[in-house]
């Protein structure tokens, strides 16, 4: 990615087009990055610490969050066209798309969600809490998000119906909970750690932890591999750190793949059986480096 300076931060993929965009957020761009030939299509420029990003097939559109301004900006896919803005009052942060329901959760300021409606562009509902939310993950099936605090270490449960926080897990066990994944099938929440660093696995039906691993340092992003029951964790310690399921409830690692130093955000494909990882400028240009998953 030539000329992109800075971090980079979230990512999410078209996959009909495949696509991945990218939120280059120490560069004010969105970088749009073709998986088939790994050039890159387009730079959307003059974003504001852009973070959040999410493709939404439903409209053919891209939705950008930006940190700086908490201004949220619709483009069109195909000809980077902005089509609509949402304003929060800061830090307009990670973002998830509901497909099923046409809605994106947005993280956001001193301590909110935001939902969007992605069909009429505006918002909809916002969950209170209380402190700046960073990873979340939303449990359809019950109805329930739940996301990291990660000023006070605790991971927040809300209520989709009330739109309120109805609980607390993990108070008083470690700070620097960033990213967060979650399989649904196990009801299990996987949350990174960053002090210590730790890969600590949260039983959704208590919120009693099962187990902890050691992690690298300042990790930023963390998938869920149901097909290989595997959890990936990019880290800016320059490691992607690969945990296999032991068993019921152990995770070991069994790979620790070298990146650059300062690449903690990456974004798992499934459905194309590839995890890709942003890596920022140091003494060579930014790069997307992309992984085949293997058995």
């Amino acid at each position: 990615m030539p000329g992109v300076k800075g971090r980079i931060d979230h990512m999410d993929v078209n996959l009909k087009d495949r696509v991945v965009y990218i939120a280059a957020l120490g560069n004010n761009t969105l970088e749009v990055v073709s998986l088939a030939d790994g050039k890159v299509l387009h730079s959307i420029a003059g974003l504001d610490e852009p973070q959040g990003v999410c493709y939404i097939p439903q409209t053919k559109e891209v939705f950008v969050a930006n940190g700086g301004s908490g201004d949220c900006y619709f483009y069109n896919a195909a000809n980077y066209k902005k089509t609509a803005t949402v304003h929060l009052s800061s830090d307009a942060d990670d973002v998830r798309y509901d497909s099923t329901n046409q809605k994106i959760y947005l993280a956001y300021g001193s301590g909110g969600i935001a939902i969007i409606d992605a069909k009429n562009h505006d918002e909809v509902g916002n969950i209170k809490l209380p402190s700046h939310p960073e990873g979340f993950q939303i449990d359809r099936r019950n109805g329930l998000l739940y996301v990291n605090l990660p000023n006070t270490g605790v991971i927040g449960v809300a209520d989709l119906s009330k739109l309120k926080l109805v609980n607390e897990w993990n108070k008083n066990y470690r700070e620097g909970n960033f990213p967060m994944a979650f399989d649904s099938e196990g009801n299990k929440l996987f949350i990174g750690y960053r002090h210590p660093a730790t890969l600590v696995v949260i039983d959704t039906k208590t919120g009693k932890r099962i187990s902890a691993e050691e992690l690298t340092n300042d990790t930023d992003d963390l998938f869920y591999d149901t097909r290989n029951n595997r959890v990936y964790a990019s880290c800016g310690g320059g490691y992607i750190n690969i945990f296999q399921l032991q068993g019921r409830d152990h995770y070991k690692q069994i790979a620790n793949v070298a990146t650059r130093n300062g690449a903690r955000t990456s974004l798992l494909i499934p459905p194309l059986n590839l995890f890709v990882v942003g890596e920022p400028a140091h003494s060579s240009q930014a790069e997307l480096v992309i992984y085949r998953i293997g058995k």
